[in-house]
């Protein structure tokens, strides 16, 4: 066994729990470390389902899980139980926001970032000071990457270095910079190995932000130092408290997808939907996790959760028009019809 975990190591390593929130390249590097490396319960959270692009980086999937239409939790499950039967797997279909992200992390002692959008790392940070979970932030586009471990009442939080949100316009993506698949695999292998060292051996963890190009070979220590007006560590949680009814996002690593979220949908009953749907729309496919079908030019696929991915646009207001038009108007007649009988 490696010096520094030996057995005690390990099996502290098996009494443990973390939270994978993101499983794109980052989040499919990191969860199959921590399940290889005898982390004994892993939980896997994504809202997302798998394209043939994705397999360049995202090392959990195949085109046999694009034929089937899993979702990325799901396929991260069914791949990860195959690898390692002795620990616990769980993958969770969701987006993550405000009203569930202290309910999938509580109890945790890591939650790790495998996440492709900036909004949610804030949330994140918001809900590992407020319960004092260590988190990992970690961040690859291009052929760069980032990472720190955040250690609540310890080290500097997220927001130390990033006080406010940037602009989406100034923000890069997958779409608009691209990414080499050994980016990811680098940050997300530095990432588990901080997680490890969280729960083995606390004193090694790294306290710095860690800045890497693999084109160029340069791989740098940043100094980060604790603000003393930041908000967040002052126990001001402004992202778990941007409270919303409806959201409408673009998805990043889609060509062309919108995300539509009504936290006010708690339960769809797919099967029922399909009915009400009928032939108003064309080509309805049942899954065992969405329902899918196609209104237009638009694809739409809506989960048990009420959110609902609208595929072949870019256009937030015309994915909001249709997810009301198909989607919410029915559950909306499905809640009155149940409050009348």
């Amino acid at each position: 066994m490696l010096p520094g975990i030996g057995e005690e190591g390990q099996v502290k390593l098996l009494e443990s729990s973390m939270v994978v929130i993101g499983c794109g390249a980052l989040g499919c590097n990191i969860a199959s470390l921590l399940v290889r490396a005898g982390v004994g319960n892993v939980k896997i959270i994504d809202r997302d389902f798998i394209e043939i692009h994705n397999l360049q980086r995202q090392v959990l999937f195949d085109e046999a899980d694009i034929k089937a239409e899993l979702p990325k939790a799901i396929a991260a499950e069914r791949h990860l139980k195959k690898v390692n039967s002795t620990v616990k797997v769980q993958g969770i279909v969701a987006d993550i926001n405000y009203s569930n992200i202290e309910k999938f992390c509580r109890g945790a002692d890591v939650i790790l970032d495998g996440l492709d959008n900036a909004e949610t790392r804030y949330l994140i940070n918001d809900v590992s000071l407020k319960l004092k979970i260590p988190w990992i932030y970690g961040g690859a586009i291009a052929a760069n990457g980032m990472t720190m471990t955040i250690i609540p009442g310890e080290t500097p939080c997220f927001r130390c270095i990033s006080p406010s949100m940037p602009p989406a316009e100034e923000t890069a993506t997958c779409e608009t910079a691209g990414i080499i698949g050994t980016m990811p695999a680098i940050i997300g292998a530095i990432q588990a190995t901080e997680a490890i060292k969280i729960i083995t051996a606390r004193d090694e963890i790294s306290r710095d932000l860690v800045f890497i190009d693999i084109w160029r070979g340069v791989y740098d220590h940043i100094k980060v130092e604790k603000r003393d007006n930041c908000r967040a560590c002052n126990g001001v949680y402004e992202f778990l408290g941007k409270k919303f009814t409806e959201k409408v996002t673009s998805l990043c690593g889609q060509s062309r997808a919108v995300q539509v979220v009504d936290t006010g949908v708690k339960k769809v009953d797919l099967n029922e939907l399909a009915v009400k749907l009928g032939k108003k729309v064309g080509n309805i496919k049942k899954y065992k996790y969405m329902l899918g079908f196609q209104a237009g030019e638009q694809e739409i696929f809506v989960f048990p959760d009420g959110r609902a991915i609208i595929k072949n646009t870019i256009d937030e207001s015309q994915a909001k028009e249709l997810y009301h038009k198909y989607v919410k108007a029915y559950i909306q007649s499905d809640i009155h019809r149940k409050k009348q009988a």
